[in-house]
């Protein structure tokens, strides 16, 4: 895996980004793992919703609907 270093802004933003959204599902019920789960498994999808500029609240919230 690349260092952080070697990552471009444009992912380095990404991640932050899953960061962010995770902690909205965590409060909106999830459990952490569940989180981390549910956004690696529909990584293009919350990758659309990044570059769509969905807020990371917007984004958590699209996800528990």
């Amino acid at each position: 895996m690349a260092k952080k270093n070697d990552l471009d802004p444009e992912t380095e933003a990404l991640i932050a980004w899953c960061t962010d959204v995770e902690g909205f599902l965590v409060a909106g019920g999830a459990t952490r793992d569940q989180a981390q789960t549910h956004i690696e498994e529909q990584i293009e999808w919350f990758t659309d919703l990044f570059f769509d500029g969905l807020t990371p609240e917007e984004a958590a919230k699209e996800a528990l609907a």
